[in-house]
């Protein structure tokens, strides 16, 4: 199957100009867009993700574009569209990738109700998924970025789809968001990863990207099993520690941490509780990340 390395620059703006397709983990995307940032931002982080065929059904339609003619002269602006609408405001033009990003988080977000989806990162190693729910600020990308880089499988830096139907974790491998002051953490502690533009003073602070690791979009078709639960909070100059976390708080601190546990109704409070049931579950500080992935390692082995 073609990937997007297979496109030359030329074919890829030149595709991205129509609708570029291409599979996303479970899902296919059809990207419109003109935008020389994004079409970027795919070329090099995007790179081992299959290309979608003539016929494929797409989940997704998405359009980044400029409001107007004169919004890409004068204050220049993106926005994103999905089947057509804007669901957020338009944002500086320099932080179109990043948009793309955002975008593709509220689509899956908010069309994916065949999921219990928690906002955590993901990741797998020896068939065992381990799920990091957090907060802004509590260093679970940063802790993602650094275990992917450690030979742990990304499943997700950003959401956990857990399927209703099996009780597995399906993978939707994507660039890992690295903000503010984790960015130089992640490229000293990786420096031959691949990184995209870092984009100053959104609203998030300093943005920038990571690519997914390429054997991690290769198994995106291979779900994982819910092992260990894991709240981690960074804490300058902490000393590592793992402490048992009782299901019952484990189950609300999950449920206030996924998007769509209240719409699911009864289905999601038995998807909830059985993972919860099937994994064991930790509060998780730390300040070095040489000792978390030895002490992850340890526990997944």
């Amino acid at each position: 199957m073609n990937e997007i390395i297979s496109l030359s620059a030329k074919n890829l703006r030149r595709q991205a100009n129509s609708g570029l397709g291409f599979q996303l983990g479970p899902f296919n995307i059809l990207l419109k867009t003109s935008i020389e940032e994004v079409t970027q931002h795919v070329q090099r982080l995007y790179a081992a993700y299959p290309l979608t065929k003539d016929h494929d059904f797409i989940d997704f339609y998405v359009d980044l574009s400029t409001p107007s003619i004169i919004r890409r002269y004068i204050k220049p602006q993106v926005n994103f569209y999905f089947d057509g609408y804007a669901p957020f405001k338009p944002l500086p033009y320099i932080q179109a990738a990043a948009m793309f990003e955002w975008g593709l988080n509220w689509c899956i977000a908010n069309h994916s109700n065949q999921y219990l989806i928690i906002h955590a990162a993901v990741v797998e190693r020896n068939g065992q998924a381990f799920i990091f729910p957090g907060t802004p600020g509590s260093g679970k990308s940063t802790l993602c970025a650094a275990l992917i880089n450690s030979g742990w499988r990304l499943l997700s830096d950003e959401m956990t789809l857990l399927s209703m139907a099996d009780g597995q974790i399906y993978p939707v491998p994507r660039p890992v968001s690295l903000k503010n002051q984790s960015i130089d953490i992640i490229r000293n502690f990786a420096p031959n990863a691949l990184y995209g533009q870092t984009v100053k003073d959104t609203a998030k602070g300093t943005v920038g990207h990571m690519a997914a690791p390429e054997r991690s979009v290769h198994l995106s078709n291979t779900p994982a099993l819910p092992s260990k639960l894991i709240f981690p909070k960074y804490i300058a100059n902490a000393e590592t520690q793992l402490i048992a976390f009782s299901k019952g708080r484990a189950m609300l601190s999950a449920a206030e941490n996924s998007f769509n546990y209240n719409v699911l109704g009864a289905k999601g409070f038995e998807s909830m509780g059985e993972l919860i049931g099937r994994c064991d579950c930790y509060e998780f500080k730390y300040s070095q990340l040489e000792e978390a992935i030895s002490l992850f390692t340890q526990m997944s082995s």
